[in-house]
């Protein structure tokens, strides 16, 4: 795997989550102190006074504590910039994480340029453990191609420590620990993988990822690919990818344990790069488009997190990977497709791609595989933005109760999602084709655009489909500036964690909470394929 987890590949840090960091001149190993401020004022001296003597004395430490007034955020240095106290938001709005974490993966990025092995105290609740460790690595990506670096042998480490408050305050156990490490290397594969330009991520590669991760876990990946996608009816994986040098497939891994009462469905778009197709991309909308795998790229990681937790039930994760290229055997819009549900599309715009991948994929999860929840994540539509913004990724499902359950996950995981509104009697029908089943782009692009592309998604598993579907338009989501962020791990972990042996992922897990609906039943009172078990 190029590299590998959160100790090794392109980037320059090592992650290491401990129980005790143990203590060290700041002189010689850098530190920061991070926390809400109120929690922050709960620590004693005792309990930090190792990590900054003798640069610090308790004196310091607490005028530094008074001096700070967090508007959302704020610092001050303890000593020079090697010691470093800083406070995230007290408050937040009912649509953020509680563990503020937007804010405090920009704080420790920006209080990170230093060069050497340092350490990181969080300071918080345990409520918000995993997404705060979430929030932290994507502060610490691994891809780059600058030059004058350290050599492998010289990679730099980050140990971090968390002091809890509240209730629950003990030190973390060996199991969270590993928990949190398994998150944080799937975070940092995802955005390695998204980082990745498509000349050193095209589908061959994506797949030796795949067969990476397989091997690792002791699973042999499924792999339909090229011309055998012609033949065996998956007409959207196909026509998206038939113009590219590399050709496109369908990759599985299938994890299937003894016991397991329910059959879930991860579904990835991996769009190794989107030109757009024929209805070519312009000069300025086009750069960035290495992104598009960045679905496939949260699944690959979230499986092998959740592979390693202990996951209980049989998980699928389905990569649709092609590069939707510009050839002389390209798709043509007016040409017409029949997918692998069997319906016909009339390709009326060939930069909606990412829809024709992933219909393909959910009707195998649905047909083949028989799963009882399929979830679908992609960096969908640009529209995603507008309706959700940067921060929150657009939700869409036939189920209430998981609608709620995908709020809290993203709320808990800092994976933050919106949902969208979802009427597909009154949607589906900007699809509509003289000559075919459906066109995969909508008559009015002013009409739920981004709920519009998902509606496409489920009609090919059918809207009278008995499981559960979710589908997550991460398209904002995906990247903060120049660098991917992992985006999606820690939501699916979060959200399927009462499917795993962890502590960690069962208490931070929505799934299984007894949702009242409006007619007053509970979660628990509905079918088996409404909830995990």
């Amino acid at each position: 795997m190029k590299g590998g987890g959160a100790g090794g590949g392109d980037g320059i840090e090592r992650l290491l989550f401990t129980a005790s960091a143990g203590d060290a001149d700041p002189q010689s190993r850098p530190l920061l102190l991070v926390g809400q401020l109120p929690n922050l004022q709960k620590i004693m001296w005792s309990q930090v006074k190792g990590k900054l003597e003798p640069r610090v004395n308790q004196e310091v430490w607490q005028a530094a504590l008074n001096t700070l007034n967090p508007n959302p955020i704020d610092s001050c240095s303890l000593w020079l910039d090697y010691a470093v106290v800083a406070a995230l938001p007290s408050k937040i709005s009912r649509h953020n994480s509680p563990a503020s974490t937007h804010f405090l993966t920009r704080l420790i990025r920006n209080c990170s340029s230093r060069r050497t092995n340092r350490c990181i105290v969080l300071v918080c609740e345990y409520t918000e453990v995993f997404a705060s460790a979430c929030a932290l690595t994507r502060a610490f990506p691994l891809f780059t191609r600058r030059t004058g670096l350290p050599k492998q042998g010289e990679k730099l480490t980050v140990t971090v420590e968390f002091i809890l408050v509240g209730e629950n305050a003990n030190p973390l156990t060996e199991s969270t620990l590993a928990c949190l490490l398994s998150a944080a290397e799937g975070i940092r594969i995802a955005a390695r993988i998204v980082d990745t330009p498509c000349n050193e991520m095209n589908t061959d590669d994506f797949l030796a990822e795949i067969e990476l991760v397989g091997s690792e876990l002791g699973i042999i990946p499924t792999v339909i690919r090229g011309e055998e996608l012609n033949d065996r009816g998956f007409g959207g994986i196909y026509g998206v990818g038939k113009a590219a040098v590399t050709p496109p497939a369908l990759a599985i891994l299938s994890h299937k344990p003894e016991d397991a009462t329910q059959t879930i469905a991860w579904v990835g778009k991996g769009i190794v790069y989107d030109t757009g197709g024929l209805s070519i991309k312009s000069k300025t909308c086009m750069p960035g488009m290495k992104r598009d795998c960045g679905g496939a790229a949260a699944v690959l990681g979230a499986f092998r997190a959740a592979v390693k937790q202990g996951f209980k039930e049989n998980l699928h994760a389905l990569f649709c990977l092609a590069e939707n290229a510009v050839g002389a055997n390209a798709t043509r819009p007016d040409d017409i497709h029949q997918l692998y549900s069997g319906k016909t599309v009339e390709v009326n715009n060939t930069d909606a791609e990412g829809r024709l991948v992933l219909a393909d994929g959910v009707s195998y999860a649905s047909k083949d595989l028989k799963a009882d929840i399929i979830l679908d994540i992609a960096t969908l539509t640009g529209a995603q933005g507008i309706a959700t913004g940067k921060y929150h990724a657009g939700l869409l499902t036939n189920s209430e109760e998981w609608e709620r359950a995908c709020v809290k996950a993203g709320q808990n995981s800092g994976d933050l999602v919106q949902p969208m509104v979802y009427c597909p009697e009154l949607h589906f029908s900007e699809f509509t084709s003289a000559v075919a089943d459906m066109k995969n782009f909508v008559a009015d692009r002013a009409n739920a655009t981004s709920s519009c592309a998902g509606l496409f998604i489920e009609a090919h598993i059918g809207f009278d489909w008995p499981g559960v579907w979710v589908h997550i338009d991460m398209a904002s989501p995906v990247h903060t500036g120049a660098r991917a962020t992992g985006y999606g791990v820690a939501l699916l972990l979060a959200l399927f964690g009462s499917a795993t042996d962890d502590a960690l992922l069962n208490f931070i897990s929505p799934v299984g909470v007894n949702f009242t609906t409006e007619d007053g039943n509970s979660m628990k009172n509905c079918s088996k394929k409404r909830r995990l078990v």
